[in-house]
């Protein structure tokens, strides 16, 4: 057993857990934080982003004990524009994939106002735009079943502009 102690949401977090433990899997069964969910527990569908220390992370892949001493910040500890544009642009339907799609999206805004390029970005050299195809690129690790990637794209765009 491995104590792991994190910043979850703002709030100091400790559990003895297995050190296979993934950080999903501490989060949601250990630490009662239920927004970040189980899709694939792959890594392919991002339903379980959350942000660790404001990067986006794949909470399924990572073993909780990587993130020892971490600020982690899941869907509940999320207070960003970018949640009332979701609404306002039905970037949701059933609802499954939300709290990941926009975690990701959150940290996608920052990785994109501090000029990281992507794979969708022609000029690596300056800040890139960032176009419906741009927002898709940078979003690609978020998968939607019910298909609310229009509304999903308007959102961020309404955001980010």
């Amino acid at each position: 057993m491995a104590t792991v102690r994190m910043r979850v949401n703002g709030a100091e977090t400790s559990a003895e857990l297995e050190p296979r433990v993934s950080l999903l899997d501490a989060l949601r069964e250990h630490l009662g934080v239920t927004g970040p969910k189980k899709g694939c527990d792959q890594g392919a569908c991002g339903a379980c982003t959350v942000l660790v220390d404001g990067r986006r992370v794949v909470s399924c892949l990572g073993l909780a004990v990587q993130y020892d001493g971490r600020e982690v910040t899941t869907i509940e500890g999320v207070d960003h524009p970018v949640q009332r544009a979701f609404v306002r642009n039905d970037g949701l339907q059933c609802g499954y994939c939300t709290p990941g799609q926009i975690c990701s999206a959150v940290g996608m805004l920052a990785e994109h106002a501090a000029g990281e390029p992507s794979a969708a970005t022609e000029r690596v050299t300056s800040r890139p735009t960032l176009t419906e195809a741009e927002i898709r690129e940078r979003m690609s690790g978020n998968l939607c079943r019910c298909g609310a990637y229009n509304g999903i794209v308007a959102a961020i765009a309404e955001v980010a502009g």
